[in-house]
């Protein structure tokens, strides 16, 4: 199990919320065995196979190992590189891919299970600040589903925000999915008041120093005012995970079948549970070939049916207890 592509691609189209931790529990064995690093870390913290029996026994990685070491299966060769975002003079974020096609999987699996097939939506990315890159997951992810929706009046946006306004005001067969990064929705929305009740918007986070910094209820009430707008929905998602989840408004986050979210003792990072409040633990079971287990920066809230919101991110000049270790 877990060595072949095409058996792989079936396991990860299989999972679901009932066999969840049997195959967490199957990837972190094989993860141990054939990543390196993790194994190596996993050893230093005495958290090996013998000692993990549940999910909350399962080690997680800092998030940081993805700045300062290749993550990837000793086995592997990467076919593609996806890089964070980061700020000007920032260490960037490097998730080396051995398998496109298992982010392909997830993430086509996950949008239809949240939103339906992207054949019902002209899909429009806004996202000028990842098309200037070229490691971007969220622009592979956002043309992937642009492609699949087959709308001539569909694809991606840099500045075009006349161009992006016809589109969106006038009639259409199908719904508009507007995806964005936070910023260049904002300059669009301050540009371009309009109705879009009949539309999706999606933000993805990010202002980068591009703006002045909002909270995502300050955001999504801008965006909502200015274009009419019931709810705004969001994107959870990283560089370092190939899975996603999804809000559909007020900033409360539902999982995707390959992922789930958990948390960590601020003061004591090996302390994991279920539900409450913490530092953000992800299980994203289509990372086969890097590590599944991330300990993320984010602080977040979890409620006992697995929806979580993310409060914000950890003081990074005061790491405490989130951070354990560098190998």
């Amino acid at each position: 199990m877990l060595d072949h592509l095409s058996s792989n691609i079936e396991w990860l189209k299989s999972i679901n919320t009932a066999n969840f931790e049997q195959r967490a529990l199957e990837l972190f064995r094989h993860q141990y065995k054939n990543t390196a690093i993790y194994r190596e870390y996993c050893n230093h913290i005495h958290r090996t196979p013998e000692r993990v029996h549940t999910l909350t026994d399962i080690p997680f990685l800092p998030i940081s190992f993805f700045k300062s070491h290749e993550i990837l299966a000793q086995d592997q060769a990467a076919q593609l590189l996806f890089e964070s975002s980061g700020t000007t003079g920032m260490i960037p974020s490097r998730h080396f891919i051995a398998h496109p096609e298992y982010y392909e999987t997830a993430f086509r699996k996950g949008f239809r299970q949240h939103y339906g097939a992207p054949e019902d939506y002209i899909i429009l990315g806004l996202l000028p600040s990842y098309l200037e890159r070229k490691h971007s997951s969220l622009v592979y992810m956002v043309q992937d589903l642009i492609q699949t929706s087959n709308h001539p009046s569909g694809g991606f946006y840099l500045n075009e925000w006349e161009q992006i306004a016809g589109i969106l005001q006038q009639p259409r067969d199908r719904k508009i999915f507007l995806i964005g990064v936070t910023f260049a929705l904002l300059d669009f929305a301050e540009a371009y008041p309009m109705d879009l009740s009949a539309h999706i918007v999606m933000e993805t986070g990010g202002m980068k120093g591009r703006r002045e910094e909002w909270t995502r209820m300050e955001v999504h009430q801008y965006l909502a005012q200015q274009w009419k707008l019931e709810k705004v929905h969001s994107e959870y998602g990283m560089s370092e995970m190939l899975s996603q989840a999804y809000s559909k408004g007020d900033g409360i986050f539902k999982c995707t079948e390959s992922m789930r979210v958990l948390l960590r003792d601020e003061s004591d990072p090996l302390e994991t549970y279920t539900a409450g409040s913490g530092c953000v633990n992800v299980i994203d079971l289509a990372n086969i070939d890097s590590c599944a287990f991330i300990a993320t920066e984010d602080i977040g809230k979890v409620a006992a049916d697995g929806s979580f919101e993310i409060l914000g991110r950890r003081d990074t000049a005061a790491l405490r207890g989130c951070s354990l270790m560098v190998v």
